[in-house]
């Protein structure tokens, strides 16, 4: 007599399976991110022995532009959107040739000064470096997909030294109010694996405990709120100012090599007129808004204006590193004007900047506690999901799709892309102040 294979052993087959597959994924990722960020930092560093290294910047772009153009096109931008963009609409797929292309543009703009994150490219290259096995191993499209997952979740993981907060992030960024729980234990080993083999190589890592948190008080948690809700207005502010720089580039009907040149050379007339603090990834400047130290008030926009141009006009790179910058300096400044602790809101800034502007409140408050220890947590939590609200539907990455509105109060656009429903959110029927006005007669009538 036959015996039928029971539910359990299926689903301990797909364990095992997936717990070789994903520890493959995470290994080969470690590696490729570790090879990068040693590239990058040896490249930094022997430029940067020069003063004026970014008068480089207008050959960087033009240079990242053309390579691009020509080998990779798929390679544009900042790199997350783009695997992204491979997950919802090619099934995971993305071409080999990506992987060394991201890789060595990457390195071209920020070793010569262009503002953008280190994240993107380990993302698209754990993407791509995963898309390949996947292939090799003659996955179907379904698993194929979950390989590209698992390898931004190990990307994201490696270069922050965050596996936790990398593996959420991982699902999280793929959807907008949604995580695909079917690719959650891969993710999570994925993360962990890649974290682990970047760490056994020389990668260090950037953490700092914040020891100071103010106590609880009533006031103090209205600060909080009031923070989470300006951090959604500077992620709005981020994601309006990127788009409108896109549109500006996609209107200047030059060669795009020709437009790097331009980019750069407004880049480096920027940086004669402000200083260096904004070029590349700005480490040095987020430490010291955590260590306390004081920046100029508009030190956020200038961020902003330095990413978007490098981004849009040929560059090459993340847009995670630029986003902790910016929520790092904008909580400086918050901080100082509510009367907390600066350092204590920087720190609360970077992650709920990142809530906000990649719509991934969940993976940005686990990233609070990886990064600065579980005292902030819940302070940063409610900052975190209320920037995340505040944003609306808005993303730095447009090939996100919604899984859910962020109110009843909008036309129903799930599964839609960010970037196709973006023009019809209208309220239904309603203008605001009659919208508010409902709600509070049906409180007041219950």
């Amino acid at each position: 007599m036959k015996k039928s294979i029971t539910e359990e052993s299926i689903l301990l087959v797909s364990i095992f399976k997936w717990f070789i597959v994903a520890s493959l994924i995470g290994v080969v990722v470690g590696f490729s991110t570790s090879l990068f960020l040693v590239s990058l930092k040896w490249s930094t560093i022997r430029l940067g022995e020069h003063s004026y290294y970014f008068f480089l910047l207008p050959l960087a772009l033009a240079l990242s532009s053309y390579i691009t153009k020509y080998l990779a096109p798929e390679a544009e931008g900042h790199g997350t959107e783009k695997v992204i963009e491979a997950v919802h609409r090619h099934d995971g797929y993305i071409k080999p040739i990506v992987v060394p292309i991201k890789l060595i543009t990457t390195v071209i703009t920020l070793a010569c000064g262009g503002s953008a994150g280190k994240e993107g490219p380990c993302a698209q290259i754990g993407g791509g470096l995963a898309s390949i096995i996947g292939n090799l191993l003659h996955f179907d499209k379904a698993d194929r997909r979950k390989l590209v997952i698992c390898g931004i979740s190990a990307g994201f993981a490696s270069v922050f030294g965050t596996p936790i907060a990398g593996a959420i992030f991982g699902i999280e960024v793929l959807f907008v109010g949604g995580i695909m729980y079917e690719v959650l234990l891969p993710t999570f080993i994925a993360g962990v694996m890649g974290y682990q083999v970047s760490s056994a190589l020389g990668v260090s890592y950037f953490y700092h405990q914040i020891d100071f948190v103010p106590a609880f008080t009533e006031l103090f948690f209205i600060k909080v709120l009031l923070s989470g809700i300006l951090f959604g207005l500077c992620s709005l502010l981020l994601v309006e100012t990127l788009n409108l720089f896109q549109r500006l580039s996609e209107k200047i009907p030059w060669w795009p090599p020709l437009k790097g040149l331009l980019g750069g050379t407004v880049l480096i007339l920027l940086t004669l007129f402000f200083s260096t603090e904004y070029l590349g990834l700005g480490l040095d400047t987020i430490e010291a808004t955590l260590a306390g130290a004081r920046v100029a008030w508009y030190a956020f926009a200038a961020k902003i204006i330095f990413t978007c141009i490098t981004l849009t006009f040929g560059g090459s790179g993340g847009m995670v590193t630029p986003v902790f910058f910016i929520g790092a300096t904008f909580g400086s400044l918050l901080g100082a004007m509510l009367g907390v602790d600066p350092a204590t809101f920087a720190a609360i800034g970077m992650v709920a900047l990142l809530a906000g502007a990649a719509n991934t409140p969940i993976a940005a408050s686990i990233l609070a506690v990886e990064l600065f220890g579980a005292q902030i947590a819940p302070y940063a939590a409610v900052a975190c999901v209320t920037s995340f609200l505040m944003t609306g539907h808005r993303s730095v990455y447009p090939s996100q799709i919604f899984a859910i509105m962020k109110s009843s109060s909008f036309r129903d656009q799930t599964g839609k892309e960010v970037t196709d429903a973006q023009a019809e959110f209208l309220l239904r029927r309603k203008s605001l102040t009659r919208y508010f006005l409902s709600w509070v007669r049906k409180v007041f009538r219950n």
